[in-house]
């Protein structure tokens, strides 16, 4: 009755479904421990900022340096630089305290030679130049909470361009190349005490460390794979059904022997 299972179209089948739904159920199984991934990460950079802000944590601040590059264990943490503030820009459309303003950010040139961007802190309302104080002259110490460079479109950064000119989108290196002279740091500080009267800018959590869009977009990802593999299971056995009826019916008659091998017959021939 099922001897129909041995001819060369059932057997691309039966391959197929044996390939499939192994490679859906990987699939599956390894976006959901993306996200699992993600959850850790995210729940770690939890624990790592409560574990800064209890009371006789050590939160001196480290030479730069010492604490790049910049990934998930370093970031948020206090960093010192000494150096001299040069050009100055403006980083519009932020919001602080769900208000939105924008930061003023200026390159410390270090002793390195490199130059380091310092959010010196946040105004509300359009950027607006005349508005920016102007940092401090001479040598300077800053000490702030050391943040990686931002991607645009993630963690509220905008994507958008043609900004004017001494406007900046995103706070990278990458984005500050062709805007200053001097080499740039992989990395930027926001000030723990802001300058001249602006308000201080808090660090944010490091990339891919939160439950964002990703996060969730790694979830759907994985129903969708266990779903396709249910799918290929539910195809085969209805497939599989439909052919051991045909064989059934035609081994009692009820179906002609060319219609139930497929072959097609006209009505009373």
């Amino acid at each position: 009755m099922y001897r129909f299972l041995l001819t060369p179209r059932w057997w691309g089948i039966n391959v197929f479904v044996v390939l499939a739904i192994p490679f859906c159920i990987f699939m599956g199984s390894w976006q959901l421990g993306r996200f699992e991934d993600r959850v850790q990460d995210h729940e770690s950079a939890e624990r790592q900022a409560e574990a800064r802000e209890k009371p006789g944590a050590d939160s001196r601040p480290r030479p730069l340096d010492s604490l790049l590059p910049v990934d998930k264990n370093t970031s948020g943490l206090q960093a010192t630089a000494t150096g001299r503030y040069g050009e100055q820009l403006l980083v519009p459309n932020r919001e602080v305290d769900d208000e939105r303003g924008f930061y003023v950010l200026t390159l410390l040139r270090t002793d390195s030679g490199k130059s380091l961007p310092v959010v010196r802190g946040w105004l509300p309302g359009d950027a607006n130049t005349a508005e920016a104080p102007a940092a401090p002259k001479g040598e300077v110490t800053v000490r702030g909470a050391l943040q990686a460079s931002e991607s645009p479109g993630s963690n509220g950064v905008s994507a958008a361009g043609g900004l004017p000119r001494g406007q900046l989108g995103a706070i990278s290196s990458a984005s500050l190349v062709n805007l200053v002279r001097d080499d740039v740091y992989d990395a930027w500080v926001t000030l723990a005490d802001a300058d001249s009267g602006m308000k201080a800018v808090p660090a944010t959590a490091p990339n891919d460390t939160g439950l964002d869009l990703k996060a969730f977009q790694n979830l759907g990802y994985t129903g969708e794979w266990f779903v396709f593999a249910g799918f290929v299971l539910f195809m085969w056995f209805r497939l599989f059904r439909r052919e051991a009826e045909i064989a059934r019916d035609t081994r009692l008659g009820l179906v002609p022997e060319d219609r139930g091998t497929g072959a097609a017959q006209e009505p009373g021939a």
